[in-house]
């Protein structure tokens, strides 16, 4: 038992207690997951997934199934991509969000386990944020690409609408 400041002992199952140490395979597991992700965004940064590039594939694939003309074709074509930047941000800040989660041991409380913290969040986030923003300048370099600061914005936005899911999800 530990002694509070007004004398009343509390029990022990009501005292914080660090959870035990994480299975190493699990930390790298997740930090793979984490890794591999930042490939696929690491080549979707390229000049293979140009705008240009991706419209040559896109256009015949929505014109033959829905007879967009091109003016029709580039509003879909800048939605698609945008929400390629979504997926693509809102699944690495998951992916980060677990890695840290494996990482760095929580509190447990009243000997419940901890799903989340706001620590792991907020790594994820900026973590998120940096990728985004390291993506971009290095697109400024690519003729063919444009590093934008909106797509930072977009990209991080993902990574906070990702971790209030994941909040939501962790709490039921």
């Amino acid at each position: 038992m530990i002694a509070p400041t007004n004398s009343q002992p509390v029990p022990a199952s009501e005292v914080r207690k660090p959870i035990p140490a994480r299975d190493p395979h699990h930390v790298l597991k997740a930090w793979i997951a984490a890794i591999l992700w930042l490939i696929v965004i690491a080549i979707e940064s390229t000049a293979w997934l140009s705008a240009r590039n991706t419209s040559r594939i896109l256009y015949p694939i929505l014109h033959f199934l829905f007879r967009l003309n091109w003016d029709q074709f580039e509003t879909w074509h800048f939605f698609i991509r945008k929400g390629g930047h979504v997926v693509g941000y809102g699944m690495l800040s998951f992916f980060l969000f677990r890695a840290w989660r494996e990482t760095l041991p929580a509190l447990s409380w009243l000997g419940k386990n901890v799903r989340w913290t706001l620590r792991w969040s907020t790594m994820a986030v900026l973590g998120t944020a940096m990728v985004a923003s390291l993506d971009e300048w290095h697109q400024s370099f690519i003729p063919s690409r444009t590093g934008r600061w909106q797509d930072v914005v977009l990209d991080t936005c993902a990574g906070i609408v990702a971790q209030f899911l994941l909040f939501f999800c962790c709490r039921s």
